[in-house]
């Protein structure tokens, strides 16, 4: 996480990370490649280290992974328990912003009446440096029937 500097003070990711109990947003290329640091805003994913909080509404909802099983009203959200199924992370650093991009594009999928695809799992950008990518994707697909 970068010190705040004039640049970065106001960037939703730097006002985020010191709340108490919140370090699933990442801190990592600070300009919205990556995803580590994808939370929810009004449900829809987005990029915290690249949106400055100026552009924050104060009726905005925003979830970090630790507010996700607050969504379903269970100890652990059920795309989270097919990561652990799935045995998906292995550093674990980008987990909470994959994740959160997983419930956001199945969310989508189910607004627009359907399932999430092949289609919508290739949509999906997050950077897993440890190469993760099979075990994700069969962990979305199953987090996708569990809820």
């Amino acid at each position: 996480m970068p010190e705040a500097s004039s640049e970065t003070a106001r960037l939703a990711s730097v006002v985020l990370r010191p709340e108490p109990g919140v370090t699933g947003p990442k801190y990592g290329c600070g300009l919205g490649v990556c995803q580590a640091c994808t939370s929810h805003i009004n449900g829809m994913a987005f990029n915290p280290c690249s949106v400055p909080v100026e552009d924050l509404r104060p009726t905005d909802e925003v979830t970090t992974i630790e507010g996700l099983p607050a969504t379903v009203g269970k100890a652990l959200h059920p795309m989270r328990e097919a990561w652990l199924e799935y045995d998906v992370a292995q550093c674990g650093y980008c987990q909470p912003g994959q994740i959160m991009t997983a419930v956001a594009k199945v969310s989508q999928a189910r607004e627009e009446g359907r399932e999430i695809s092949e289609a919508d799992l290739d949509e999906i950008r997050n950077v897993c440096p440890c190469g993760t990518y099979d075990r994700i994707r069969e962990a979305i697909v199953a987090g996708a029937e569990k809820y």
